[in-house]
């Protein structure tokens, strides 16, 4: 259990799963709402209006768009979501399918053995622990 305190508010609350106290994050899921019903009747609309409209800050609008909880309509050129990897446009989340499809490529394909060298002076590798640990039985 980790006590944090809310980065909103200040409240010392219980940490689960996203980093605001329950009153918090209610209120945040209220905005989230707001933001999707206000974008899915005007899908043009820009960050300005969409906040204006909503009385949701832009950065948690952009936040809901980088989070991939909001995707804008492929027609909506009045809000720029760029990829942080190659800049090229893009609707929802933080990096372009070419650009994620480029990082799982390269997760997957380093099945490669970790190299170790026989001598580590002054660390411990965890392969000569388990044989010390079976050596001391």
């Amino acid at each position: 259990m980790e006590l944090r305190n809310c980065p909103e508010c200040g409240k010392l609350f219980v940490y689960v799963r996203r980093n605001l106290c329950p009153d918090c994050l209610k209120k945040d899921e209220e905005n989230y709402e707001k933001v999707k019903t206000y974008l899915s009747e005007n899908p043009k609309a820009t960050i300005d209006e969409i906040s204006d409209a909503t009385q949701v800050p832009a950065k948690n609008i952009l936040e809901y768009l980088k989070e991939g909880r909001l995707m804008l309509s492929p027609g909506n050129v009045n809000i720029i979501l760029n990829c942080e990897i190659c800049g090229t446009p893009i609707l929802y989340g933080r990096v372009c399918e070419e650009c994620s499809k480029k990082l799982k490529s390269g997760f997957v394909s380093q099945n490669e053995p970790i190299p170790t060298k026989e001598d580590m002076t002054g660390k411990i590798h965890i392969t000569k622990l388990i044989k010390y640990k079976k050596e001391t039985k």
